[in-house]
């Protein structure tokens, strides 16, 4: 049986040192890591590239679902996962929800994982 990983508030940015500083403590690790799982999965990335080069900046359930092929149920599993991990926002306007990539919290995980990588 999988190991369960605790429950932690991932609504912030990841707040930690360089895991190039030197090794970082289980707690940070944790934070990245479940940062990290959150896009572990094909749909998600693809999610994320669809919301971070959609010129309105944002789009609603049922675009997102129509142009990666899946219901919108699977669909909003897949963007409740990204929600979870603060990489994503979502608004409801009436009868829609809609959806945009928080770049902040994707600047942050880049700056942990390498602080050189956006200079």
């Amino acid at each position: 049986m999988p190991k369960t990983l605790p429950v932690i508030d991932m609504s912030a940015p990841v707040c930690c040192s360089p895991v190039a500083a030197g090794p970082i403590d289980d707690d940070a690790a944790l934070e990245v890591a479940l940062r990290l799982k959150a896009l572990a999965d094909p749909v998600r990335v693809k999610l994320m590239s669809l919301l971070l080069t959609n010129p309105l900046g944002e789009e609603n359930t049922g675009t997102l679902a129509a142009t990666v092929g899946l219901a919108e149920s699977t669909l909003s599993h897949h963007l409740g996962q990204l929600k979870k991990a603060g990489l994503i926002e979502s608004e409801r306007r009436g009868m829609n929800m809609y959806h945009r990539a928080r770049r902040d919290a994707l600047s942050a995980l880049c700056l942990v994982l390498d602080p050189n990588c956006c200079t």
